[in-house]
């Protein structure tokens, strides 16, 4: 017996030795592991705090460096310790986030300018793709309109500069160093051409960084912004508004699965477009854009902002007055220049707060579609900033003009024999056009010498013309132009039922003067002329 117990003695304590080993492995291992984890963590955190340090809007001495440290510490990280990285503002989208090419950019940051810079300055966007269909854009629609003029970019968002020069490597100015490069370049006149929405904060800082370095040219200017100026309230509406409505909803249509905008009506489709929003005084422009829309006669078109100011455009406040109004599908586009930050991520992300998933977890709507596009992209909405541009340029007395293939020849117009011409009517307004179902032809009516052309329009907007200025049109006894029914087919075999006038015509290839009004009982001045008539079969 004696033996048999120590035998089982024997066994026991060689088990229990087993046992110990095996848990000091585990417990060894364990601590490794935990060990690893750390000092992941720690590298992370060192490339979370790298990021922070340039995610700021001063740029200092040390920024290019900064930058170059930040990117180099993110690259030396493995794939498991960049998902870790987390700061006040950095995350691993920082540097890992695919936002395109940004070799299909140009900084435009040469010097060699010359004595004549349109100086292209923009709040910017840290994705390549966007700045490049969006910001860039806008720059080649200007250099294309102007030549003989250097064309350079500034960005007024430092936070967005750092981002774009520690990840591509892409050197952007900021406006203080794109003023000092015009000034070391000699740059006499200076026109600034701000891609801004509205006269709000960004604008108002950068005239007042513009106005700093005014005594060092001999000319400088700041041209209007796009939605031009604010105006008192809400109803205060004007042509830059109306062409930008027109732009941006027609490119809505464009990428939806709709032919025109009534189709997404009847289908119980509403577009809403997101802006950013504001408390500066300004955020009235955005009640004025809504305001322009139903002036236009979209009313399947809303407002919207990030910010919520004006309340009335906040996100819940949208989605309570899309639903009231019986549509029961949407789509979200943003009402800003650039697709970037905003548009895909408040807009269009998968957090539970953004636009898309606020609106479907209201449970009112069957489908809620996104647009990625910003409003830079859009050939009316470049020459609108070109048209800007040109009236900068006019106000500096240089007589300057766009390179344009509307340019008028200096000839002589002989006289039409009586008779009905087919003839091309251009106007210097978006809003005021021939209809796009006639391709920019109007019909001119010569008898006795007198020329009449007959001009179908877009909507039923317009209610009066005068041949003259907008003066003279207010003046009592002043004879206003009635309009016609006009019935158009779209190229769909759609028609609809818009106005036309008769619009007296003293010569050919000239420009004068046609004041209309719209519905709001606001007059505005346009130039139109007619040419190049065909006889009519």
């Amino acid at each position: 017996m004696k033996r048999k117990s120590l035998k089982a003695l024997a066994v026991a304590l060689a088990m229990t030795t087993v046992f110990s080993m095996g848990s000091a492995n585990v417990f060894a291992e364990e601590t490794t592991e935990a060990a690893a984890s750390d000092e992941d963590q720690a590298a992370a955190d060192e490339v979370a705090a790298l990021i922070d340090a340039i995610y700021v809007q001063t740029r200092t001495d040390d920024t290019d460096a900064q930058c170059e440290a930040a990117k180099a510490a993110w690259d030396a990280l493995t794939d498991e310790q960049k998902e870790l990285v987390e700061g006040e503002n950095a995350d691993p989208d920082y540097f890992g986030r695919d936002t395109g090419d940004a070799s299909l950019d140009d900084a435009r940051n040469q010097d060699d300018i010359g004595e004549n810079e349109i100086l292209v300055v923009s709040f910017g966007t840290s994705f390549n793709d966007s700045r490049v269909e969006d910001i860039k854009a806008i720059e080649d629609a200007i250099a294309e309109a102007y030549p003989d003029w250097s064309v350079r970019r500034a960005f007024t968002a430092q936070i967005i500069i750092n981002h774009v020069q520690s990840r591509d490597g892409e050197a952007i100015d900021n406006v203080e160093q794109a003023l000092e490069r015009a000034v070391a370049n000699g740059v006499k006149n200076l026109v600034i051409q701000p891609t801004h929405l509205m006269h709000g904060a960004e604008y108002d800082e950068l005239v007042e960084t513009v106005e700093e370095y005014a005594d060092q040219f001999a000319s400088v200017t700041v041209a209007e912004p796009l939605l031009g100026e604010v105006g008192d309230d809400a109803t205060v509406i004007n042509e830059d508004k109306a062409a930008v409505a027109e732009a941006v909803v027609a490119a809505a249509v464009e990428s939806s699965a709709y032919d025109t905008l009534e189709a997404a009506a009847e289908d119980g489709t509403a577009i809403v477009l997101m802006g950013h929003g504001t408390s500066h005084t300004a955020k009235v422009s955005y009640s004025q854009m809504q305001t322009q829309m139903e002036e236009l006669g979209y009313e399947n078109v809303f407002i919207g902002t990030v910010e919520g100011e004006p309340e009335e455009t906040a996100c819940e406040a949208v989605i309570e007055a899309v639903y009231a109004a019986g549509y029961t599908k949407v789509i979200l586009r943003p009402l800003m220049v650039v697709a970037g930050d905003h548009a895909n991520n408040d807009m269009a992300g998968e957090d539970e707060d953004s636009w898309l998933s606020m609106f479907n977890a209201s449970g009112y709507f069957e489908s809620v579609e996104t647009q990625i596009e910003g409003m830079g992209r859009i050939e009316a909405v470049q020459e609108l900033y070109v048209a800007h541009t040109a009236a900068a340029i006019e106000s500096l007395g240089l007589d300057e003009s766009a390179d344009t293939d509307d340019a008028e020849d200096a000839t002589e117009t002989a006289a039409l024999a009586d008779g009905v011409y087919t003839v091309d009517f251009d106007t210097d307004s978006s809003m005021f056009h021939v209809n796009e179902a006639l391709d920019g032809k109007a019909t001119l009516t010569v008898e006795n010498g007198e020329m009449t052309v007959h001009v179908t329009l877009v909507s039923q907007s317009i209610v009066n013309l005068y041949y003259g200025l907008a003066a003279d049109a207010e003046t009592e006894g002043a004879v206003l132009l009635e309009p016609t029914i006009d019935t158009v087919t779209y190229s769909d075999g759609t028609t609809e039922e818009v106005y036309g006038f008769d619009i007296p015509v003293p010569a050919l290839d000239e420009e004068y003067d046609v004041a209309l009004i719209g519905t709001k009982g606001v007059w505005y001045d346009h130039k139109v002329s007619v040419s190049n008539p065909v006889a009519a079969e």
